[in-house]
């Protein structure tokens, strides 16, 4: 996927939800992986041109491991001249260390959130950006069904009134497929997840269901994301734009 496709998806999502307004200060999270980092050359792409404009810094929470270098990432922003912060911590030595946690998952994105949103607040921003994907919101909702028993996705704009700090998911409309190929295309400075739990999790059977469901069945993946869509699901906000989906 080259870079005009990928502002294609990313505006379009921007602009049906209404995620950015002139004069906001965006922090992207950053995790290392092909997401975020893809989110962040869409997003300063977007800042060259977008009618209203916005400020960018980049904020990578470190959870502790030693295999993990972000020297890499931090160079790729300074090459977008994206202000680049980094909190340290030490959430992966008090989940596997000292609480031994059997299902870290949970827990381990609370505090992961937590510290970047205290650090986004800190720095004097009021908006965060999270690298979801379309094959994570449909993830989500197969999750949502399976475990709890309730049609669920995580919305496209959410107000933390607790933090006073909005989130907003630009890259909702572009499928993984795209990401991977955007990714590679321009090289990105991707960092392996460390974690001991990763290709373990409820979220990869989720993933690996999904895709099966759409080899059987083809199109049910484009069919799942018009339905979430079309949902009204409790706290999503309604389009601000008419588009036709066309299967993105």
């Amino acid at each position: 996927m080259k870079l005009q496709q990928l502002l294609s998806y990313t505006r379009k999502a921007i602009d049906d939800y209404q995620m950015i307004q002139a004069g906001d200060k965006i922090a992207v999270g950053i995790s290392g992986g092909k997401d975020s980092l893809s989110m962040l050359y869409a997003l300063k792409s977007l800042q060259r041109f977008y009618p209203k404009p916005f400020e960018l810094a980049a904020v990578m929470v470190s959870l502790g491991y030693e295999t993990f270098h972000f020297q890499a990432i931090e160079r790729l922003c300074e090459s977008l001249n994206v202000p680049f912060y980094i909190v340290h911590t030490d959430i992966a030595k008090i989940i596997f260390e000292d609480r031994q946690e059997p299902s870290p998952c949970s827990l381990c994105a609370k505090m992961r959130k937590g510290a970047l949103n205290t650090k986004v607040k800190e720095l004097g921003f009021h908006k965060v950006a999270y690298g979801h994907h379309k094959d994570d919101i449909i993830e989500t909702m197969l999750l949502s069904l399976l475990y709890e028993g309730r049609f669920y996705s995580f919305s496209p704009v959410t107000y933390l009134d607790r933090m006073d700090l909005t989130v907003i998911r630009p890259m909702m409309y572009v499928p993984e497929a795209d990401v991977i190929g955007f990714s590679n295309r321009y090289q990105l400075p991707i960092e392996k997840n460390p974690c001991p739990q990763d290709g373990i999790t409820r979220r990869e059977y989720a993933k690996q269901l999904l895709r099966q469901l759409n080899l059987e069945n083809p199109g049910v993946k484009n069919r799942m994301f018009t339905a979430i869509l079309n949902g009204n699901i409790p706290g999503w906000p309604q389009k601000t734009t008419q588009h036709e989906e066309s299967g993105k």
